[in-house]
C-alpha cells in the first residue's frame, strides 16, 4: 500500500523532557563562562526550538550580554557537552503516549514517521537513545541538515520530501510556538502538546492537547484527510 501519510516527531519537549536539561545546563553556562546569575528558565522562552544559538542569544538578550560569535560558539559547544554529560548519568523516560504512537505509525500500511528537530546529530541522538525511540526505523532530520531554524519550514519541509509526501499530507507533533509556526508554515497539520508551553500560547496549531495518549493513528488521519 502506498504510504499516505506523514507523522512528524520533534524531540525536545515532545519526544522527552529534555527541555528542562537544557533550561538547567544553559543557567550553569551562563553562570560559569560569564559569571551571569539569576538565569531563569522563562529567559530562554524566545529560542525554544530555534536551535542551540538561538536558545542561548534568547537569554543574553534579557541580561544584556554582547557575546561575540566566538563567544557564542564556545557556550552552545559547553551547553552541548554539559547536556550529553547529563544524559549518560540521569533517565530520560519518554512522555506517555510517545512510544505507542511512533511504534502504531511504524506498524502501519499508509503511515511514514520521522524525527525533525532543530537539535544537533550528536544532541539530539544522545536524547532518542536516552528515551529508547527507535529512530534508526524512521525518517532522521536534524539540525546538522537544515540552514534555517524554526520558525523557518526547512526543516519540516526536507523532513515530508525524504518520507516522499507533500506536507499537507504530514502531521507535526510540536510543543513550542517556533515550531508550530514552522510546522503551519510548511503547509503541514500540528499537533501541539503542552508539555512546555501553555495552550494560550500554541494556539496556531490544528489540535492542542495535553498528552499525546489522547492522539491515535485515526486522528491523525482526520487532521488531514
Amino acid at each position: 500500500m502506498t504510504r499516505q501519510y506523514g507523522l512528524i516527531f520533534d524531540v525536545d519537549g515532545v519526544v522527552a523532557d529534555t527541555e528542562s536539561v537544557n533550561r538547567r545546563v544553559s543557567v550553569q553556562v551562563f553562570d560559569d563562562l560569564f559569571g551571569v546569575k539569576g538565569v531563569r528558565d522563562e529567559d530562554f522562552t524566545d529560542g525554544l526550538g530555534r536551535g542551540a544559538h538561538e536558545y542561548v542569544k534568547a537569554a543574553a538578550r534579557v541580561h544584556k550580554l554582547d557575546l561575540t560569535a566566538e563567544q557564542l560558539d564556545k557556550a552552545v559547544q559547553y551547553r552541548q557537552d554539559l547536556f550529553l554529560q547529563v544524559l549518560t548519568t540521569e533517565p530520560l523516560p519518554p512522555y506517555p503516549g510517545v512510544l505507542a504512537l511512533i511504534e502504531a505509525g511504524l506498524a502501519s500500511d499508509d503511515f511514514e514517521v520521522a524525527i525533525a528537530t532543530s537539535g544537533t546529530l550528536e544532541k539530539s541522538r544522545a536524547a532518542l537513545d536516552a528515551a529508547g525511540i527507535p529512530y534508526t526505523k524512521m525518517v532522521y532530520v536534524n539540525g546538522n541538515d537544515v540552514t534555517h531554524k524554526k520558525p523557518d519550514p526547512e526543516l519540516f519541509l526536507v523532513a515530508a520530501r525524504r518520507m516522499g509526501l507533500p506536507p499537507q499530507r504530514c502531521v507535526v507533533i510540536e510543543d513550542a510556538p517556533n515550531g508550530v509556526q514552522a510546522a503551519k508554515a510548511a503547509g503541514a497539520r500540528c499537533i501541539a502538546v503542552t508539555n512546555t508551553t501553555p495552550a494560550d500560547g500554541l494556539r496556531q496549531a490544528d489540535r492542542i492537547c495535553d498528552s499525546l495518549e489522547e492522539i491515535d493513528l485515526a486522528a491523525l488521519r482526520a487532521l488531514v484527510d
